[in-house]
């Protein structure tokens, strides 16, 4: 069996971090609604399809090395990636100290008291005594109602110092603030995050964000790293690079690497951790064979000029709510149910 070996990087807290993670986010699936108004012909879902793949890939990539796991109550995964990790563990593969386990609270526990509710869900589903790190999914918080609730995401945060001084998380952190609610927060914490979760990827380098959170000494985690490159995520009229970008072609030749190797090492080089996901066993090897060459400064400056702020995720429907972290766009959507009520686990059946 391939083996794989991933660095770490320091958090603002002195924990680490691996440099790279297998992302648990299965995506969602658009149906023929059973609304059948004009103005609602399909709806999103969660499909439980992918998650029988998702546990044997998750269960390799911990044999062959991996130790950083991403997951989220949103996800509806926790029940089975906490029966891989406790699998593992029973069968020494790996001790718990090892692995850095992270998972996230969704809008529906903004409150401050409801951050602890959040987290003790996630131990209990994840059957594990404590969490590695806990993300605030997103700034806005938002009822099972589709209720815009207004709650500062401040208070939010006060409820994330709680969990940590009460030893259920060893770090805290955020996802999808933007530069100006980073900088909020950064100056009304007790406790500052140690990441920020964002999409960075090749069309999408948000740059200043990534210097001010840096010299902030807080750590950026990419998601979506692969952006519209990768044919799962192709959209009308998304920009290059894709797979067979003759450029990227020729970049990834000159290492003897695949062009998405090239595109998690010179995210990496930014001194960015990426997260990500494939149910792929091949790939989970291919995805963290990248510590072992070193993109030159000309080619570096060749793949930053893809970055034309092009997001691959854009949820519009949330974006009329407080504290919605991108700019908006002319398009209305409505929340979708399976962002607003969901059970866990492969059966749907799990708190």
């Amino acid at each position: 069996m391939a083996r794989v070996n991933i660095p770490t990087f320091k958090l603002n807290n002195g924990r680490e971090i691996p440099a790279l993670g297998y992302g648990t986010w299965l995506g969602m699936d658009e149906s023929e609604s059973s609304d059948k108004s004009p103005d609602k012909p399909f709806e999103f879902g969660f499909s439980t399809a992918g998650i029988p793949k998702m546990v044997e890939a998750l269960s390799y990539a911990i044999d062959v090395g991996y130790r950083h796991i991403d997951t989220a109550h949103l996800y509806r995964v926790e029940p089975e990636v906490g029966q891989v990790i406790n699998k593992k563990i029973q069968e020494g593969v790996v001790k718990r100290e090892e692995l850095f386990v992270t998972t996230k609270v969704w809008h529906h526990f903004h409150r401050e008291a409801d951050v602890e509710v959040s987290v003790r869900g996630s131990l209990r589903r994840l059957n594990l005594d404590y969490i590695d790190l806990v993300l605030m999914h997103w700034p806005m918080s938002i009822s099972q109602e589709g209720v815009d609730e207004k709650i500062d995401y401040l208070e939010t945060w006060r409820g994330f110092e709680s969990v940590l001084s009460k030893g259920l998380v060893r770090s805290i952190g955020v996802s999808n603030f933007n530069l100006e609610q980073m900088d909020r927060l950064l100056k009304n914490c007790k406790v500052p995050p140690v990441t920020n979760q964002i999409e960075i990827n090749l069309n999408l380098g948000q740059k200043e964000l990534v210097d001010f959170c840096q010299a902030n000494k807080v750590l950026i985690t990419a998601y979506s790293p692969f952006g519209t490159m990768v044919p799962s995520r192709s959209a009308p009229n998304s920009p290059e690079p894709k797979l067979n970008n003759p450029t990227m072609v020729a970049i990834a030749k000159k290492y003897g690497k695949t062009v998405t190797q090239v595109t998690l090492r010179y995210l990496y080089q930014r001194g960015i951790v990426s997260i990500p996901k494939t149910v792929t066993n091949s790939r989970v090897v291919e995805n963290a064979s990248i510590f072992d060459f070193n993109l030159d400064d000309d080619d570096v400056q060749t793949l930053a000029k893809f970055d034309n702020g092009f997001r691959t995720v854009r949820p519009i429907f949330w974006q009329d709510y407080e504290n919605y972290p991108f700019d908006k766009v002319p398009e209305k959507l409505e929340i979708p149910e399976s962002l607003r009520i969901w059970k866990n686990g492969f059966n749907s059946d799990i708190d």
